[in-house]
């Protein structure tokens, strides 16, 4: 009896440690990130959505970035930051390193220091060295988190810890000295749909979270300078 008792329980924990253990695949899962990286880096056309959900008032930061762009790299599409209580848009064009904005009152776009507003330069967020994609390949601690739903799609959450240094590369204020929490939601072909980052992206704010959605084409996107 005491034999089959302790049949039993070597059976029900090799079952446990089978259905748990969402680390254990960290491996597997590594492969799909690192899948999603090629993916996005050899799209002709990349469009994001970033999102700020939950920037304090009173701070000084990116809200929103909503545009396309290439892997030169270079951007166009519309910008949100907020500064000194409140917040400004503008139409961004970035291209060869500099970016040019147009505002509500500008007839026209002038050069921007995004350095100044403790913004990136949005073309930045397309490059495979530095950009979005860049993340997916140094994420540490990975876990499956489980099937969603997004919108009409399922996707695999992964949530992994990422360095403040990595970091940085999209939010030039991130602190690097501390580590910063991401889930990745994968389509089913390992494309990447959306990341959402969160940790201390600015001096003044103790932690707030980042949502970058993403989406690819094949039809080729042309930047120019204004």
């Amino acid at each position: 009896m005491r034999i089959r008792f302790a049949v039993c329980l070597g059976i029900l924990a090799v079952l446990l440690s089978s259905c748990g253990g969402s680390s254990d695949n960290a491996d597997e899962l590594a492969k799909r990130l690192d899948h999603a990286k090629t993916q996005l880096d050899e799209a002709t056309t990349v469009s994001i959505k970033l999102k700020a959900d939950d920037l304090p008032g009173d701070a000084t930061g990116l809200l929103t970035a909503e545009g396309k762009g290439n892997h030169d790299p270079a951007f166009t599409g519309d910008v949100t930051v907020q500064t000194g209580g409140a917040s400004l848009s503008a139409e961004v064009i970035a291209v060869a390193g500099k970016l040019w904005a147009k505002t509500s009152f500008a007839p026209s776009f002038i050069s921007v220091d995004p350095e100044s507003l403790k913004a990136p330069n949005p073309a930045t967020l397309l490059s495979g060295d530095d950009g979005i994609s860049s993340l997916l390949t140094n994420t540490d601690k990975l876990a499956d988190e489980g099937e969603k739903r997004s919108g009409s799609d399922v996707v695999t959450s992964v949530s992994g810890v990422l360095d403040g240094e990595i970091v940085k590369r999209l939010i030039p204020s991130a602190d690097v000295s501390k580590k910063f929490d991401v889930v990745y939601a994968l389509s089913d072909d390992d494309e990447l749909v959306s990341a959402r980052l969160t940790g201390p992206f600015y001096p003044d704010v103790s932690s707030m979270t980042y949502t970058v959605r993403v989406s690819t084409s094949s039809k080729p996107t042309k930047i120019s300078a204004p």
